[in-house]
């Protein structure tokens, strides 16, 4: 009985935890409709900060709390609303995803190049010397006062936003900001006062969370991330059930310690940890899919357009050309990073025709990616055709396996379900050694072409570029397609295209496979580059900053996808020129999103050249209408 409530004890003090920061969430998202992934980034900041000036320089607590919480939680939450928030208004849900998960990566950055994350911090705790007997349990005052933060915490907002007029308004800013500014209340202020108080919540969170875990940027960030199912539980409106939610989750996590078979966790080590990415993934498919309604609004973005057969295959002839003749001038150092760049490429075209064409997105890519790489490893010793086929069945296989559960949901939550799988299997697959052995990593060798055997660097990249090209060929055919049309029209309406009968579930499923196939073969190829690969090679953070990169050249263009697996494999090599910067790949990534809010459809995909490209297309269709195609030129030159 003991060990229960010791257990228990813990699993509140946790829950607590997830309850408070989970409550910010939910503020920031009643108040602006926007889910902010940069949440747990924001508290991971906020405990370093207090380490800082409380650790470090030395200041007292109390003076440390005042300036963390009451001074740069508040400004941080105001500059986030004024630049980002602010301009997502009227954007579509998956535009705000992407700069919300911008914002993440920048913060990650700055946290990276402020405090060398190689430097160990410790961050004591409150009161923690004092302890007090409950129930035959002792209670630190750590723990207590974090259980009696989480109440007030309950209290006060419960108090805030049901009995005062800023609460009332918070609640209806977003539902219709027009009416409520004609009842006298700004919605600019008010949208601003709960970025600000969501920012004060999420610090509160990171620095009662850091004592009881490392101070590291990565753990805090991702623990902080937990929360996320608990404002879930709460539909990202109800408070109570927000924090019935964090007890839950924590309670859950902590009973699993001490009462988990050891089988289980002899065969899955990392099954405790994945716990509340399960507990995550189950909330959204347990919930009713009619309460499971992410705020959206319908944005008109114009196409980018799409490339004919003669194109297409034009293009990737000359890619090809250009890599055999660049292979005879660049140093091996550059052939080695074109060509991871090539194969990021390719697993930004699956990109392309899940999120760019299907709308869905999917936070998990690398994941499935690491799956295709272990299927090539472990088929025909590792280095055949076989495998390479092997990894694209598995892989469109897993994809559809993951679509079926995830069918009913969209935008946001889809978006999170992904996240929780990639979480998840990262825990108990790639951290596993009874999976990827004692160290850590497999070997994957390089099939043969016609019997040969690809040796050279040179030769490499260039069957890489015509892989790249040809899968490009592949992806563009499809959007020209009856599928690829019912991919778009998917996007753009998913009622209109249930009304009309196109199918939406099997649609979003063939492209949930489809797209895993192409991100498996990726796999494989990247694994044969690399001659072995690991758990590290397919981290979340990696998929998100892919996709980010995607974005900003162009979700919708395949040359998008080329210059940002480019992008993606030349940013670590310029970091190590910049030595000053931790985290350079994060910041760039970051920074760029906020291309999004005047580029919708990314810089190849939005850019003047490509309007007037389009325009003179469209002025030779129009050349039996004189007037018609000046008025083409003149837009494209505006």
């Amino acid at each position: 009985m003991n060990e229960f409530l010791a257990l228990s004890v813990v699993g509140i003090v946790y829950g607590a935890v997830y309850a408070i920061t989970a409550s910010g969430l939910v503020v920031t998202y009643a108040t602006s409709g926007v889910f902010n992934f940069a949440h747990g980034a924001v508290g991971m900041v906020a405990a370093f900060s207090y380490w800082e000036l409380s650790v470090n320089l030395g200041m007292p607590v109390l003076a440390s709390l005042a300036v963390v919480l009451l001074v740069e939680a508040p400004v941080l939450g105001l500059v986030v609303e004024r630049l980002l928030a602010r301009q997502l208004h009227s954007a579509s849900t998956e535009r705000a995803l992407m700069v919300t998960l911008g914002l993440m990566l920048v913060l990650v950055g700055i946290a990276s190049t402020v405090w060398n994350p190689e430097t160990e911090r410790i961050l004591p705790g409150f009161f923690s010397m004092d302890s007090a007997r409950i129930l035959g349990v002792n209670v630190s005052g750590q723990q207590m006062l974090v259980v009696a933060l989480a109440i007030a915490v309950a209290v006060a907002l419960w108090g805030l936003l049901k009995h005062s007029r800023l609460g009332v308004a918070m609640r209806a800013v977003v539902d219709d900001p027009e009416l409520l500014a004609m009842a006298g209340a700004s919605p600019i202020r008010v949208a601003r006062a709960g970025w600000i108080l969501g920012s004060m919540l999420a610090a509160l969170a990171g620095i009662l969370l850091a004592p009881l875990v490392t101070l590291d940027i990565t753990t805090l960030t991702l623990l902080v991330v937990n929360g996320y199912a608990a404002a879930v539980v709460g539909r990202l409106k109800n408070l109570p059930l927000t924090f019935a939610g964090g007890a839950a989750l924590g309670l859950i996590q902590s009973w699993a310690v001490g009462y988990m078979p050891q089988s289980w966790q002899s065969w899955l080590p990392g099954i405790r940890t994945a716990l509340p990415m399960i507990f995550l993934f189950a909330v959204l498919l347990i919930l009713p899919q009619d309460r499971l309604r992410a705020i959206g609004r319908v944005v008109t973005n114009g196409v980018p357009r799409v490339a004919g057969l003669r194109e297409s295959v034009a293009g990737a002839l000359a890619l090809v050309v250009l890599a055999a003749v660049a292979g005879g001038l660049l140093s091996g150092t550059a052939i080695a990073t074109i060509s991871q760049g090539l194969v990021y490429g390719i697993i930004a075209l699956s990109l392309v025709l899940l999120t760019g064409y299907a709308g869905q997105v999917s936070l998990a890519q690398l994941t499935i990616v690491g799956v295709g790489a272990f299927v090539m490893g472990k088929v025909d010793g590792g280095g055949s055709w076989f495998g390479v086929l092997a990894a694209v069945v598995c892989c469109a296989v897993l994809g559809a396996l993951v679509a079926l559960p995830a069918l009913r949901l969209k935008g946001l939550y889809l978006a999170l379900s992904t996240l929780a799988f990639a979480q998840g299997a990262t825990y108990v697959f790639f951290d596993n050694d009874h999976v990827f052995g004692s160290g850590g990593s497999i070997a994957v060798g390089r099939p043969a072409i016609a019997g040969i055997s690809v040796s050279s660097a040179h030769t490499e990249m260039t069957v890489l570029a015509s892989m790249f090209g040809i899968a490009g060929i592949a992806v563009l055919a499809i959007r020209r397609s009856a599928l690829g049309r019912r991919l778009v029209a998917t996007n753009d309406s998913p009622a209109a295209s249930a009304t009309i009968g196109l199918g939406v579930r099997t649609t979003k499923l063939l492209a949930f496979a489809m797209s895993a196939g192409l991100a498996g073969l990726a796999g494989a190829l990247y694994g044969g580059l690399q001659g072995q690969v690991g758990a590290n090679d397919f981290g979340l953070f990696s998929s998100m900053t892919l996709l980010l990169l995607l974005v900003i050249c162009g979700v919708r263009t395949v040359s998008g996808a080329l210059v940002a697996g480019i992008g993606f494999a030349a940013l670590p090599v310029l970091q190590s020129h910049v030595s000053w910067v931790s985290d350079l790949v994060g910041l760039v990534t970051g920074v760029g999103v906020v291309l999004v809010g005047r580029l919708p459809n990314g810089l190849f995909g939005s850019s003047p050249v490509h309007r007037r490209i389009e325009a003179r297309r469209l002025a030779r269709v129009y050349t039996s209408d004189p007037i018609t195609a000046d008025v083409i030129q003149d837009h494209a030159n505006a």
